[in-house]
């Protein structure tokens, strides 16, 4: 087994936790750290990745935006999402290539979710979670090294009509959504909580606190 270390951020702007994200990854790639899951919220902001950015896809102009260099499209962050930063060394069995870790990252979600009666899926749209139609969790990763950098987001209580009105790429608006818009009355400390019961779906990971 492989030990990680989890650190709670708490509110923190994005800008401040991409430049604690980057620092990080340095230190894993040189083993001056562990495997590190940063868990965070942030005020609002839409990152924009280079598909978004080549294909002229832009929020809408109240948004506040920051460009990314992780994979994909837009991503809304803000009140109500849970999000998970794996800093982590991905060299373990069934960990060879971006489509299985995305697949790991996407396992332990649905597990979580599963706990709370709540069905969880994969769409062929596009990587992440989805229930039914709607997707509530995103997922996007840098990799130096096979060290990754960013991770993903699960909207919980997010604030009506703001995730919905950002635009995935080639996904129109309200596809993206929450679970208390889908009706779900469930906190981020639940969603939390499972997870941390269900580190067995990211490659059987011991937690050290």
């Amino acid at each position: 087994m492989r030990e990680f270390v989890i650190s709670d951020l708490g509110i923190i702007s994005h800008s401040d936790a991409d430049q604690i994200m980057r620092e990080m990854q340095q230190k894993r790639i040189a083993d001056q750290i562990l495997d590190t899951l940063l868990i965070c919220e942030h005020e609002e902001i839409v990152t924009i990745g280079p598909r978004a950015r080549n294909d002229g896809i832009s929020p809408p102009s109240d948004y506040a935006t920051a460009p990314v260099d992780r994979g994909g499209g837009l991503t809304w962050h803000g009140p109500g999402q849970l999000v998970l930063y794996p800093i982590f060394k991905w060299d373990q069995d069934g960990e060879s290539n971006v489509k299985a870790i995305i697949s790991i990252l996407e396992d332990w979600v649905i597990d979580a979710l599963s706990t709370h009666n709540i069905q969880g899926v994969r769409d062929d749209r596009m990587q992440g979670v989805w229930i039914g139609g709607n997707k509530i969790c995103s997922i996007g990763l840098s990799f130096l090294r096979w060290t990754s950098r960013h991770g993903l987001t699960i909207n919980c209580n997010t604030p009506p009509g703001r995730v919905e009105m950002v635009s995935g790429c080639g996904l129109g608006q309200d596809t993206t959504t929450s679970l208390s818009a889908l009706g779900y009355d469930i906190s981020k400390d639940d969603i939390l909580d499972s997870l941390l019961k269900h580190t067995s779906a990211i490659s059987r990971r011991l937690i050290t606190h």
